[in-house]
Protein backbone atom coordinates (compact mmCIF):
# COMPACT_ATOMS: atom_id res chain seq x y z
CA UNK A 1 0.00 0.00 0.00
CA UNK A 2 2.83 2.39 0.85
CA UNK A 3 4.45 1.75 -2.52
CA UNK A 4 1.16 2.56 -4.25
CA UNK A 5 0.72 5.84 -2.34
CA UNK A 6 4.33 6.80 -2.94
CA UNK A 7 3.96 6.25 -6.70
CA UNK A 8 0.85 8.46 -6.79
CA UNK A 9 2.87 11.47 -5.66
CA UNK A 10 6.09 10.84 -7.61
CA UNK A 11 7.16 13.26 -10.34
CA UNK A 12 5.36 11.93 -13.40
CA UNK A 13 8.57 11.60 -15.40
CA UNK A 14 10.18 9.22 -12.89
CA UNK A 15 7.31 6.76 -13.13
CA UNK A 16 7.19 6.98 -16.92
CA UNK A 17 10.90 6.37 -17.33
CA UNK A 18 10.82 3.47 -14.88
CA UNK A 19 7.93 1.98 -16.87
CA UNK A 20 10.22 2.07 -19.89
CA UNK A 21 12.97 0.34 -17.91
CA UNK A 22 10.49 -2.32 -16.77
CA UNK A 23 9.48 -2.99 -20.38
CA UNK A 24 13.15 -3.34 -21.28
CA UNK A 25 13.68 -5.80 -18.41
CA UNK A 26 10.79 -7.97 -19.60
CA UNK A 27 12.59 -8.56 -22.91
CA UNK A 28 14.89 -10.96 -21.07
CA UNK A 29 12.02 -13.04 -19.68
CA UNK A 30 12.88 -16.74 -19.68
CA UNK A 31 16.54 -16.17 -20.57
CA UNK A 32 18.43 -14.64 -17.62
CA UNK A 33 18.08 -17.25 -14.86
CA UNK A 34 19.58 -17.62 -12.32
CA UNK A 35 20.09 -13.88 -12.65
CA UNK A 36 17.18 -11.44 -12.27
CA UNK A 37 15.44 -9.53 -15.04
CA UNK A 38 16.81 -5.99 -15.17
CA UNK A 39 16.18 -3.07 -17.49
CA UNK A 40 17.83 0.36 -17.52
CA UNK A 41 17.43 3.67 -19.34
CA UNK A 42 19.62 6.78 -19.34
CA UNK A 43 17.82 10.14 -19.43
CA UNK A 44 19.55 13.39 -20.32
CA UNK A 45 18.95 16.58 -18.27
CA UNK A 46 16.56 17.70 -21.02
CA UNK A 47 14.47 14.53 -20.59
CA UNK A 48 15.62 12.68 -23.71
CA UNK A 49 16.26 8.94 -23.69
CA UNK A 50 19.94 8.65 -24.66
CA UNK A 51 20.53 5.00 -23.82
CA UNK A 52 18.70 1.83 -22.83
CA UNK A 53 19.45 -1.82 -22.28
CA UNK A 54 18.46 -5.03 -20.54
CA UNK A 55 20.21 -8.07 -19.11
CA UNK A 56 20.13 -10.79 -21.74
CA UNK A 57 21.54 -13.83 -19.96
CA UNK A 58 23.82 -14.86 -17.09
CA UNK A 59 27.46 -14.08 -17.75
CA UNK A 60 26.69 -11.27 -20.18
CA UNK A 61 26.80 -7.53 -19.31
CA UNK A 62 24.14 -6.18 -16.97
CA UNK A 63 21.39 -3.82 -18.09
CA UNK A 64 23.12 -0.73 -16.71
CA UNK A 65 26.25 -1.46 -18.74
CA UNK A 66 24.29 -1.83 -21.98
CA UNK A 67 22.42 1.42 -21.28
CA UNK A 68 25.62 3.33 -20.47
CA UNK A 69 27.32 2.00 -23.60
CA UNK A 70 24.40 3.17 -25.70
CA UNK A 71 24.45 6.60 -24.06
CA UNK A 72 28.19 7.12 -24.47
CA UNK A 73 29.34 10.67 -23.54
CA UNK A 74 25.69 11.70 -23.10
CA UNK A 75 25.64 9.74 -19.82
CA UNK A 76 27.62 12.49 -18.05
CA UNK A 77 25.22 14.50 -15.88
CA UNK A 78 22.30 12.24 -16.85
CA UNK A 79 19.90 10.14 -14.76
CA UNK A 80 20.03 6.35 -14.84
CA UNK A 81 16.80 4.42 -14.20
CA UNK A 82 17.33 0.78 -13.18
CA UNK A 83 14.60 -1.66 -12.21
CA UNK A 84 16.91 -3.31 -9.63
CA UNK A 85 19.62 -1.95 -7.34
CA UNK A 86 22.93 -1.92 -9.28
CA UNK A 87 25.41 -4.58 -8.17
CA UNK A 88 28.54 -3.68 -6.22
CA UNK A 89 30.38 -7.01 -6.26
CA UNK A 90 32.39 -8.92 -8.82
CA UNK A 91 30.74 -12.09 -10.07
CA UNK A 92 30.89 -13.25 -13.68
CA UNK A 93 30.93 -9.54 -14.58
CA UNK A 94 32.33 -6.47 -12.81
CA UNK A 95 30.42 -4.15 -10.44
CA UNK A 96 27.86 -1.96 -12.20
CA UNK A 97 28.30 0.81 -9.63
CA UNK A 98 31.87 1.38 -10.82
CA UNK A 99 30.67 1.84 -14.39
CA UNK A 100 27.96 4.25 -13.25
CA UNK A 101 30.45 6.42 -11.38
CA UNK A 102 32.94 6.34 -14.28
CA UNK A 103 30.22 7.39 -16.73
CA UNK A 104 29.49 10.55 -14.73
CA UNK A 105 25.86 9.75 -13.94
CA UNK A 106 24.40 12.45 -11.65
CA UNK A 107 21.35 10.58 -10.34
CA UNK A 108 20.19 6.98 -10.12
CA UNK A 109 16.54 5.96 -9.76
CA UNK A 110 15.96 2.38 -8.57
CA UNK A 111 12.80 0.31 -8.76
CA UNK A 112 13.54 -2.11 -5.92
CA UNK A 113 16.48 -3.02 -3.69
CA UNK A 114 18.34 -6.24 -4.46
CA UNK A 115 17.64 -8.90 -1.76
CA UNK A 116 21.00 -10.58 -2.40
CA UNK A 117 23.07 -10.04 0.80
CA UNK A 118 26.10 -9.25 -1.38
CA UNK A 119 24.26 -6.27 -2.84
CA UNK A 120 21.35 -5.31 -0.58
CA UNK A 121 21.70 -1.61 0.22
CA UNK A 122 25.41 -1.66 -0.54
CA UNK A 123 25.02 -0.55 -4.14
CA UNK A 124 22.91 2.40 -3.00
CA UNK A 125 25.41 3.30 -0.30
CA UNK A 126 28.34 3.16 -2.74
CA UNK A 127 26.61 5.48 -5.20
CA UNK A 128 25.73 8.01 -2.51
CA UNK A 129 29.26 7.94 -1.13
CA UNK A 130 30.44 8.90 -4.61
CA UNK A 131 28.18 11.93 -4.78
CA UNK A 132 25.38 10.44 -6.84
CA UNK A 133 21.79 11.24 -5.83
CA UNK A 134 19.75 8.06 -5.40
CA UNK A 135 15.96 7.59 -5.36
CA UNK A 136 14.62 4.16 -4.38
CA UNK A 137 11.15 2.62 -4.73
CA UNK A 138 9.83 3.95 -8.04
CA UNK A 139 7.33 1.37 -9.35
CA UNK A 140 8.52 -0.87 -6.52
CA UNK A 141 5.64 -3.36 -6.68
CA UNK A 142 5.99 -3.83 -10.43
CA UNK A 143 9.76 -4.23 -10.14
CA UNK A 144 9.40 -6.78 -7.33
CA UNK A 145 6.75 -8.79 -9.18
CA UNK A 146 8.97 -8.96 -12.25
CA UNK A 147 11.64 -10.73 -10.22
CA UNK A 148 9.67 -12.80 -7.74
CA UNK A 149 11.50 -16.02 -8.74
CA UNK A 150 14.85 -14.37 -7.96
CA UNK A 151 13.54 -12.89 -4.70
CA UNK A 152 12.03 -16.19 -3.53
CA UNK A 153 15.20 -18.15 -4.22
CA UNK A 154 17.43 -15.60 -2.45
CA UNK A 155 15.17 -15.30 0.59
CA UNK A 156 13.92 -18.87 1.04
CA UNK A 157 16.46 -21.05 -0.76
CA UNK A 158 13.87 -22.67 -3.00
CA UNK A 159 12.45 -22.04 -6.48
CA UNK A 160 9.46 -19.80 -7.12
CA UNK A 161 6.55 -22.22 -7.67
CA UNK A 162 3.59 -21.60 -9.94
CA UNK A 163 0.75 -24.12 -9.89
CA UNK A 164 -1.08 -24.52 -13.21
CA UNK A 165 -4.24 -26.54 -13.76
CA UNK A 166 -6.90 -27.04 -16.43
CA UNK A 167 -10.43 -27.66 -15.16
CA UNK A 168 -13.78 -28.35 -16.75
CA UNK A 169 -16.70 -26.09 -15.92
CA UNK A 170 -17.74 -28.62 -13.26
CA UNK A 171 -14.19 -28.57 -11.84
CA UNK A 172 -12.83 -31.90 -13.07
CA UNK A 173 -9.23 -32.58 -14.11
CA UNK A 174 -10.08 -35.80 -15.96
CA UNK A 175 -13.14 -37.61 -17.25
CA UNK A 176 -12.16 -40.97 -15.75
CA UNK A 177 -9.50 -41.93 -13.22
CA UNK A 178 -6.35 -43.13 -14.95
CA UNK A 179 -7.35 -41.95 -18.43
CA UNK A 180 -5.91 -38.93 -20.23
CA UNK A 181 -8.50 -36.23 -20.93
CA UNK A 182 -8.40 -33.23 -23.24
CA UNK A 183 -10.01 -30.31 -21.43
CA UNK A 184 -9.01 -26.95 -22.87
CA UNK A 185 -8.88 -25.48 -26.37
CA UNK A 186 -5.86 -25.19 -28.66
CA UNK A 187 -5.45 -21.51 -27.73
CA UNK A 188 -4.85 -22.54 -24.12
CA UNK A 189 -2.27 -25.11 -25.20
CA UNK A 190 -0.36 -22.32 -26.96
CA UNK A 191 -0.73 -20.11 -23.89
CA UNK A 192 0.72 -22.84 -21.67
CA UNK A 193 3.71 -23.34 -23.94
CA UNK A 194 4.40 -19.60 -23.84
CA UNK A 195 4.16 -19.79 -20.04
CA UNK A 196 6.60 -22.71 -19.88
CA UNK A 197 9.13 -20.64 -21.81
CA UNK A 198 9.30 -18.21 -18.87
CA UNK A 199 10.33 -20.91 -16.39
CA UNK A 200 13.54 -22.80 -15.63
CA UNK A 201 11.68 -26.05 -15.11
CA UNK A 202 8.30 -27.71 -15.49
CA UNK A 203 7.26 -30.41 -13.04
CA UNK A 204 4.67 -33.17 -12.73
CA UNK A 205 4.00 -36.08 -10.41
CA UNK A 206 4.50 -39.71 -11.36
CA UNK A 207 0.74 -40.22 -11.72
CA UNK A 208 0.52 -37.56 -14.41
CA UNK A 209 3.59 -39.02 -16.09
CA UNK A 210 2.04 -42.51 -16.20
CA UNK A 211 -1.37 -41.32 -17.42
CA UNK A 212 -0.53 -38.48 -19.81
CA UNK A 213 3.02 -39.46 -20.85
CA UNK A 214 3.84 -35.79 -21.55
CA UNK A 215 6.98 -34.61 -23.33
CA UNK A 216 6.98 -31.41 -21.21
CA UNK A 217 8.59 -29.36 -23.96
CA UNK A 218 8.18 -25.80 -25.21
CA UNK A 219 6.76 -25.50 -28.71
CA UNK A 220 6.17 -22.49 -30.96
CA UNK A 221 8.26 -20.22 -28.75
CA UNK A 222 11.33 -18.05 -29.39
CA UNK A 223 12.85 -19.45 -26.19
CA UNK A 224 16.37 -20.73 -26.80
CA UNK A 225 17.16 -21.86 -23.25
CA UNK A 226 16.53 -25.57 -22.51
CA UNK A 227 13.60 -26.32 -20.20
CA UNK A 228 14.39 -28.72 -17.36
CA UNK A 229 11.75 -31.46 -16.97
CA UNK A 230 11.18 -32.56 -13.35
CA UNK A 231 9.28 -35.68 -12.26
CA UNK A 232 8.38 -36.09 -8.58
CA UNK A 233 8.33 -39.86 -8.19
CA UNK A 234 8.59 -41.32 -4.68
CA UNK A 235 8.32 -44.93 -5.92
CA UNK A 236 10.41 -44.55 -9.09
CA UNK A 237 7.56 -45.53 -11.41
CA UNK A 238 8.67 -43.50 -14.45
CA UNK A 239 8.85 -46.02 -17.33
CA UNK A 240 11.86 -46.21 -19.62
CA UNK A 241 9.40 -45.91 -22.52
CA UNK A 242 8.30 -42.39 -21.46
CA UNK A 243 7.96 -40.00 -24.40
CA UNK A 244 10.19 -37.38 -22.78
CA UNK A 245 13.23 -39.63 -23.32
CA UNK A 246 12.74 -39.15 -27.08
CA UNK A 247 13.10 -35.37 -26.72
CA UNK A 248 16.24 -35.06 -24.62
CA UNK A 249 17.49 -32.20 -26.79
CA UNK A 250 14.61 -30.14 -25.36
CA UNK A 251 16.17 -30.06 -21.90
CA UNK A 252 17.50 -32.08 -18.95
CA UNK A 253 15.34 -34.65 -17.18
CA UNK A 254 15.45 -34.75 -13.38
CA UNK A 255 13.63 -37.43 -11.41
CA UNK A 256 13.20 -36.47 -7.77
CA UNK A 257 12.80 -39.66 -5.78
CA UNK A 258 13.62 -41.26 -2.43
CA UNK A 259 16.59 -43.24 -1.18
CA UNK A 260 14.27 -46.18 -0.50
CA UNK A 261 13.00 -46.20 -4.09
CA UNK A 262 16.51 -46.13 -5.55
CA UNK A 263 17.59 -48.99 -3.25
CA UNK A 264 14.49 -51.07 -3.96
CA UNK A 265 14.58 -50.50 -7.73
CA UNK A 266 18.30 -50.17 -8.37
CA UNK A 267 18.19 -51.85 -11.81
CA UNK A 268 15.40 -49.54 -12.94
CA UNK A 269 17.26 -46.54 -11.54
CA UNK A 270 20.33 -47.48 -13.59
CA UNK A 271 18.17 -47.94 -16.69
CA UNK A 272 16.66 -44.48 -16.29
CA UNK A 273 20.10 -42.96 -15.85
CA UNK A 274 21.33 -44.77 -18.96
CA UNK A 275 18.55 -43.00 -20.89
CA UNK A 276 19.86 -39.62 -19.75
CA UNK A 277 17.79 -38.91 -16.64
CA UNK A 278 19.41 -37.65 -13.45
CA UNK A 279 18.06 -39.02 -10.18
CA UNK A 280 17.94 -36.61 -7.25
CA UNK A 281 17.31 -38.12 -3.82
CA UNK A 282 15.13 -35.94 -1.59
CA UNK A 283 12.63 -36.34 1.27
CA UNK A 284 9.44 -36.11 -0.81
CA UNK A 285 7.33 -36.09 2.36
CA UNK A 286 8.87 -32.63 2.87
CA UNK A 287 8.37 -30.67 -0.35
CA UNK A 288 10.22 -27.65 1.00
CA UNK A 289 13.38 -29.73 1.35
CA UNK A 290 12.80 -31.33 -2.05
CA UNK A 291 12.53 -27.89 -3.62
CA UNK A 292 15.77 -26.86 -1.92
CA UNK A 293 17.43 -29.75 -3.75
CA UNK A 294 16.14 -28.30 -7.03
CA UNK A 295 17.35 -24.84 -6.07
CA UNK A 296 20.81 -26.31 -5.54
CA UNK A 297 20.60 -27.53 -9.15
CA UNK A 298 20.21 -23.93 -10.28
CA UNK A 299 16.44 -23.95 -10.70
CA UNK A 300 14.96 -20.58 -9.78
CA UNK A 301 11.41 -21.07 -11.09
CA UNK A 302 9.23 -24.18 -11.35
CA UNK A 303 5.91 -24.53 -13.19
CA UNK A 304 4.00 -27.27 -11.39
CA UNK A 305 1.54 -28.74 -13.90
CA UNK A 306 0.03 -31.59 -11.93
CA UNK A 307 -1.56 -33.70 -10.98
CA UNK A 308 -4.00 -33.21 -8.13
CA UNK A 309 -1.92 -35.15 -5.58
CA UNK A 310 1.22 -33.09 -6.21
CA UNK A 311 -0.79 -29.86 -6.34
CA UNK A 312 -2.43 -30.68 -3.02
CA UNK A 313 0.89 -31.53 -1.36
CA UNK A 314 2.50 -28.31 -2.61
CA UNK A 315 -0.46 -26.20 -1.48
CA UNK A 316 -0.54 -27.77 1.98
CA UNK A 317 3.23 -27.33 2.32
CA UNK A 318 2.86 -23.61 1.65
CA UNK A 319 5.34 -23.56 -1.23
CA UNK A 320 3.00 -22.28 -3.95
CA UNK A 321 3.62 -18.65 -4.89
CA UNK A 322 1.34 -18.19 -7.89
CA UNK A 323 -1.62 -20.03 -9.39
CA UNK A 324 -3.07 -20.15 -12.89
CA UNK A 325 -6.38 -21.89 -13.51
CA UNK A 326 -7.82 -22.50 -16.98
CA UNK A 327 -11.53 -23.36 -17.06
CA UNK A 328 -13.15 -24.79 -20.19
CA UNK A 329 -16.81 -25.02 -21.15
CA UNK A 330 -16.65 -28.83 -21.05
CA UNK A 331 -18.38 -30.83 -18.30
CA UNK A 332 -17.53 -34.40 -17.25
CA UNK A 333 -20.30 -34.93 -14.75
CA UNK A 334 -20.35 -37.01 -11.57
CA UNK A 335 -17.85 -39.57 -12.81
CA UNK A 336 -15.21 -36.91 -13.42
CA UNK A 337 -12.02 -36.73 -11.35
CA UNK A 338 -11.95 -33.67 -9.10
CA UNK A 339 -9.05 -31.36 -8.32
CA UNK A 340 -7.62 -31.44 -4.77
CA UNK A 341 -9.67 -28.41 -3.68
CA UNK A 342 -12.78 -26.52 -4.78
CA UNK A 343 -11.68 -23.86 -7.26
CA UNK A 344 -13.40 -20.99 -5.46
CA UNK A 345 -11.50 -21.75 -2.23
CA UNK A 346 -8.19 -21.35 -4.06
CA UNK A 347 -9.20 -18.25 -6.03
CA UNK A 348 -10.54 -16.49 -2.93
CA UNK A 349 -7.15 -16.87 -1.25
CA UNK A 350 -5.25 -15.25 -4.14
CA UNK A 351 -4.18 -11.64 -4.61
CA UNK A 352 -3.53 -9.39 -7.59
CA UNK A 353 -6.02 -11.41 -9.62
CA UNK A 354 -6.07 -11.23 -13.41
CA UNK A 355 -8.96 -12.82 -15.30
CA UNK A 356 -8.98 -13.07 -19.10
CA UNK A 357 -10.30 -15.24 -21.89
CA UNK A 358 -7.98 -17.52 -23.85
CA UNK A 359 -10.13 -18.50 -26.78
CA UNK A 360 -13.24 -20.10 -25.23
CA UNK A 361 -11.47 -20.84 -21.93
CA UNK A 362 -11.35 -18.60 -18.85
CA UNK A 363 -7.92 -18.00 -17.34
CA UNK A 364 -7.56 -16.83 -13.72
CA UNK A 365 -4.09 -15.90 -12.49
CA UNK A 366 -3.12 -14.71 -9.03
CA UNK A 367 -0.45 -14.59 -6.35
CA UNK A 368 -0.57 -16.24 -2.95
CA UNK A 369 1.00 -13.22 -1.24
CA UNK A 370 -0.15 -9.69 -1.95
CA UNK A 371 2.17 -7.56 -4.07
CA UNK A 372 1.60 -3.81 -3.71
Amino acid sequence: MLAFLRDRFLPLADGEYMDRALRMAALGRGLTSPNPLVGAVVISPSGAVVGSGYHRRAGEPHAEVYALRAAGPAARGATLFSTLEPCCHTGRTGPCVDRIVEAGIARVVIGVEDPNPQVHGKGIQFLREHGIAVTVGVREAEAARLNLPFFIRVRYGRPFVMMKVALTRDECVAETLGVRSNITAEQTTSDVHALRAEFDAVGVGSGTMLIDDPELTVRASPQTRPLTRVIFDSRLRVPCSAAMFLTQQAGPILIVTTEAAVTHSSDHAEALESLGARLLVAPLHDLTSALTVLSNEGITSLLLEGGPTLHGAAWEAGVVDRVRIYVSQTEFGRSGVRWFRVRSAIVESLNNLDVRMVGPDECTDGYVHRID
